[in-house]
């Protein structure tokens, strides 16, 4: 069994995604193995505790976008305690530094609601919108030491209508996160997917990660 680690601060609806997937046999193969928030309010958790999943709330230190190295390395102790091979981050709203970095490098991925390299950072589908774009989307990509500047795994495309609002390209932004989220941790768990250096290999063509596929 490939057991994943879902790390969240917020409502977990890719978290659900996934594990709507692994329920459905979409997903087969893969356990969630444990769930982590900075958050103790955090919805994430409330998902996790229905499904009978271990959720565990890990409390933040004093700074905002990040832990200190001896509270990461409790996120780091609890991973490894449920072991798991692939960390998942939902929606975690803080960067992750040296002490998860040099335990999961290469095994931590994130999902981003733009497509990378265009508006990363927060609220991008309003970036996006507020530039004018005619096109967004959504990125799951391996995390590195930037702010969402890893790897690329896959991305999926929506367009952007005059009639839009930012909150309503959001909502066709997160049909397709659900898509793309449990597709890209099942290739990986397939073993489909090879990092060598920013590149990022996949073995075969797969519409669910690139929805611009012919």
């Amino acid at each position: 069994m490939f057991k994943i680690g879902v790390i969240g601060s917020g409502k977990g609806s890719n978290f659900q995604a996934i594990a709507d997937a692994i329920s459905n046999g979409s997903l087969s193969g893969v356990e969630i193995a444990v769930v982590i928030s900075d958050n103790p309010n955090a919805y994430i958790l409330e998902r996790a505790k229905k499904l009978g999943i271990p959720a565990v709330y890990i409390a933040p230190g004093k700074f905002k976008t990040k832990l200190e190295p001896e509270i990461e390395a409790q996120y780091v102790e609890t991973l490894k305690k449920y072991e798991v091979g692939l960390v998942v981050l939902a929606g975690y709203m803080r960067m992750v530094k040296n002490v998860m970095m040099n335990a999961y490098r290469g095994k931590i991925i994130n999902i981003h609601p733009s497509l990378l390299p265009a508006f990363p950072g927060l609220e991008s589908f309003k970036q996006a919108f507020d530039y004018g774009a005619k096109i967004a989307g959504c990125t799951v990509h391996f995390i590195d030491d930037g702010m969402d500047t890893g790897p690329i795994i896959g991305q999926r495309a929506v367009a952007v209508y005059d009639d839009d609002t930012p909150q309503s390209v959001h909502e066709r932004i997160q049909v397709e996160e659900h898509i793309l989220y449990p597709a890209c941790v099942k290739l990986i768990a397939e073993g489909k997917v090879r990092l060598d250096g920013r590149k990022v290999y996949v073995q075969g063509k797969f519409p669910e990660i690139n929805n611009l596929i012919k």
